[in-house]
């Protein structure tokens, strides 16, 4: 499938189009960023990883009934996706408490949230994307009602998912960030999942092993996320 014009080109990703109007070509850069942008840096195979990390995530939640947009992959960097109408909202559920969460609420760091927490937030870098509910998102026309209750049930039921994945990993699935789109009708989890967008800790030492590690200038984050790939059972080419 042949790249033609790109379209869009976020943080660390650039999607394309492709001779068949419903197909996408999602590329994975090197770029990585954090605090809306304020620090970026390139770092050395982190596109192929994360899009190879993506792809088996993304297999195996549609192994387990969860339609998503992917395709398939095309090389190591890139993946064949459906073009989406997307909602401009993001999807996050927290099973511990850190980051923002503990600077909004004042919450211990760790705290073990039982059930998981779910929020929405407006997918909007200018305005910090803001924490939003549902009255929100219908007021606004962002979404119905009935799509809004459906990107829920399905982010949770990703969360049930993934839980007991990264556990036999001897990870703990701190939080993540979810997106959505329609195609013909219906809806297909979207954009990605990687530790770029989630939280990971190992289960014995806490240690991080997600983006926090650039955030926080802890470094050996593409070696980190290398060993996460490694503890799922995949093989990440990086040729």
């Amino acid at each position: 499938m042949e790249k033609l014009l790109q379209i869009t080109t976020g943080k660390a990703k650039s999607l394309y189009t492709t001779s068949n109007p419903d197909q996408l070509i999602m590329e994975f850069r090197d770029d990585t960023s954090a605090f809306d942008g304020k620090k970026i840096e390139a770092l050395d195979n982190k596109g192929k990883v994360n899009n190879q990390f993506n792809a088996f995530v993304m297999e195996f939640l549609s192994s387990k009934g969860i339609e998503t947009h992917l395709i398939e992959l095309l090389s190591s960097n890139e993946s064949l996706v459906y073009k989406l109408d997307m909602f401009p909202i993001e999807c996050v559920v927290r099973n511990r408490a850190t980051g923002s969460l503990c600077k909004r609420l004042g919450v211990e760091d760790g705290l073990l949230l039982d059930p998981p927490l779910f929020e929405f937030f407006l997918k909007d870098d200018a305005l910090g994307d803001p924490l939003i509910n549902d009255h929100h998102i219908v007021s606004f026309g962002w979404a119905t009602q009935e799509e809004a209750n459906l990107m829920r049930e399905m982010t949770l039921k990703v969360n049930d998912l993934l839980v007991d994945f990264f556990k036999e990993a001897n990870l703990i699935l701190v939080d993540y960030k979810l997106e959505f789109g329609m195609f013909k009708g219906k809806m297909l989890l979207a954009d990605e999942f990687t530790p770029d967008g989630c939280r990971l800790w190992d289960k014995d030492t806490l240690t991080k092993m997600d983006k926090d590690r650039f955030r926080q200038d802890l470094g050996n984050v593409i070696e980190t996320y290398s060993e996460v790939a490694e503890r799922l059972g995949m093989q990440i080419k990086l040729d």
